[in-house]
């Protein structure tokens, strides 16, 4: 039997959801999303809970992003029944909750997305983020684009949206 594809678990007031996948880089697929889906379902509704915060488990990947391996087999990678989460049960699951981003790791394409589409980010200093997609002629699979523009200074966005490239957690770009 496998290790269950998330971890939630409860923290006094906080609701701590771990993408319990070290071997892939904490890549989504469809366990994910519905395991993380279902957990900030139960927040929203839990009076107890004041906070939720979404981390990858071991300390090399926050999240890598999609399982390319469940997209190359055609397999679903979404939550059952729950396309309006979006990726990761996560992305375009709001909740009445502050969400809050540990990132312990790479982010990278969705798992970049899953740090955007939170209300705060906290970060190692080891943490590395990047679209390594636009280095293929992909303009980012889901909504990252907009949240980038909305969410990040302006230089640091169009750096990662039109080069690539993986950028530290260190900062280094201007404020608009």
């Amino acid at each position: 039997m496998s290790p269950p594809a998330a971890l939630v678990d409860r923290v006094d007031h906080t609701m701590v959801i771990t993408i319990n996948r070290p071997e892939v880089s904490n890549a989504v697929n469809a366990a994910v999303s519905q395991i993380v889906g279902d957990a900030l379902e139960e927040a929203d509704q839990d009076p107890q809970v004041r906070a939720v915060v979404l981390t990858g488990a071991g300390d090399r990947a926050f999240c890598a992003g999609v399982a390319l391996a469940a997209v190359a087999r055609r397999d679903r990678v979404t939550a059952q029944d729950r396309g309006t989460w979006n990726f990761a049960g996560y992305v375009n699951h709001f909740i009445s909750k502050p969400t809050i981003a540990a990132v312990n790791g790479v982010a990278l394409g969705g798992g970049l997305e899953l740090v955007l589409a939170s209300d705060l980010a906290v970060s190692v200093e080891s943490a590395r983020f990047a679209l390594p997609e636009v280095t293929r002629g992909i303009i980012t699979a889901g909504g990252e684009a907009f949240r980038i523009v909305e969410r990040l200074p302006c230089k640091a966005g169009m750096h990662l949206l039109l080069t690539g490239e993986v950028i530290d957690a260190a900062p280094r770009y201007c404020t608009d």
